[in-house]
């Protein structure tokens, strides 16, 4: 079971709230850095272990910077990302750069930041080095295990997945990397996404140290790093149970010792699980409206948070001042997108909901803000951050309407 608790009084954040305006997404500080501490512990046995923290997951500076300081890398699949991680101080192999179809300027710019360059197809291989003008020292390929494993819910199947070079083409790859100069080099996978079964993640640990030895007995190539990718779940569900990372190292720490006999530092690219449950959007109730179905209006949409609508995803809901009340009343918790699938929740049992009701809506610190759009015009909300001290800090400030037109021409430009 997990507690869907927050961080500040309900005096205090509907003051706050009052302040600055509603929607906003806000981050706990303290529990950010628990949890970056808990995940070094458990793998601490591990020299050379690094946990390159998926950009994409929650793409602000800020956050990104007070991970590199606790000694986390970045993982980055855009020009934008590699970006944000060199403003944040994080440069060199402990930038992992993995995309697919991937433009040439983006293999410069990690390239140029000295990052890991984690190449997604044996095509790539010509691609990268034609971009680069030049060959990587340190080079990675992803690999897709295709028929050997079973993706989870949310990946997928493997063998319908874009990603990833195949297993009759992996040897093939470091081959090739080897002659056109590359000689030191990193073996990387993504089979899973919100996984909350450790023992995949095992599998996948398992699945890596035994294709390190093939390609070993294939090429003669000793790999350096191993990247598990990302895929560590969080419980967005009250009665869910989080993943251990104590025991997830323990067991990977087992198997390890028994098929691995020279120094090979191993990697995740955990995002989610990092920042995940330290975030919060905050919204107040618009409407509650009465039609076939009970209606709670927030002003927030699917443009703060798209998970429920784009995957039916649950978060937890819960309302300042009446946590103890009973949930008799079912609403579905909508925005005001002109879309019907606009919804936070459907059929949820809550408190009986008045206008100007504050909502918080858990686990949004990985994959909320950072999916957000302007679909209808809606402008992208203010970051937060809670500090450790109880202090509270924007990093990042709401968009304007002058920020969403910014783009657009009053006068057409001729180009032809």
């Amino acid at each position: 079971m997990s507690v869907k608790s927050f961080p500040i009084s309900d005096e205090a954040i509907n003051a706050f709230a009052e302040k600055v305006g509603t929607p906003f997404h806000i981050y706990d500080e303290s529990r950010i850095i628990e949890t970056a501490e808990r995940i070094k512990k458990a793998f601490s046995w591990n020299d050379g272990f690094t946990n390159y923290f998926a950009v994409k997951a929650l793409p602000n500076v800020n956050i990104v910077r007070m991970l590199g300081s606790l000694g986390f890398g970045a993982d980055c699949s855009s020009l934008p990302e590699l970006i944000i991680a060199e403003k944040a101080g994080i440069t060199g192999e402990r930038i992992m750069f993995s995309s697919n179809d991937t433009p040439d300027e983006e293999f410069r710019k990690a390239y140029e930041l000295g990052a890991i360059i984690n190449l997604d197809d044996i095509t790539h291989i010509d691609a990268a080095e034609r971009a680069i003008g030049a060959f990587p020292e340190i080079i990675s390929f992803r690999y897709n295990p295709g028929p050997e494993r079973t993706g989870n819910a949310i990946i997928g199947n493997p063998v319908e997945a874009k990603y990833g070079v195949t297993h009759s083409q992996i040897a093939d790859c470091y081959r090739l990397a080897a002659e056109k100069g590359a000689r030191r080099f990193v073996l990387h996978t993504m089979v899973a996404s919100n996984e909350l079964d450790g023992s995949y993640i095992v599998e996948t640990a398992r699945m890596l140290f035994s294709l390190v030895r093939e390609i070993r007995e294939k090429t003669g190539i000793m790999i350096e790093r191993v990247d598990l990718g990302g895929g560590v779940g969080i419980p967005y569900r009250p009665e869910d149970n989080e993943v251990s990372f104590e025991q997830l190292g323990a067991e990977i720490h087992k198997l390890y010792d028994e098929m691995i006999d020279y120094p090979l530092a191993v990697s995740f690219e955990m995002g989610r699980a990092v920042t995940g449950p330290s975030g919060y959007l905050v919204s107040r109730v618009r409407h509650v409206c009465h039609k076939y179905k009970d209606y709670a209006g927030l002003d927030a949409t699917m443009a703060d948070l798209m998970r429920p609508a784009m995957y039916g995803a649950y978060h937890h809901i819960t309302v300042p001042g009446k946590e103890d009340l009973p949930h008799d009343h079912m609403y579905d918790v909508t925005g005001s997108l002109c879309e019907n699938n606009d919804k936070f929740a459907i059929d949820r049992m809550l408190p009986e909901l008045r206008c100007g009701d504050l909502v918080i809506i858990h686990d949004t610190g990985a994959h909320g803000h950072s999916m957000g759009f302007n679909y209808n015009g809606k402008l992208r909300h203010a970051e937060y951050l809670l500090r450790k001290d109880g202090s509270i800090v924007r990093i990042r400030r709401a968009e304007t309407v002058d920020d969403y037109l910014r783009t657009q021409l009053d006068e057409p430009e001729a180009v032809i």
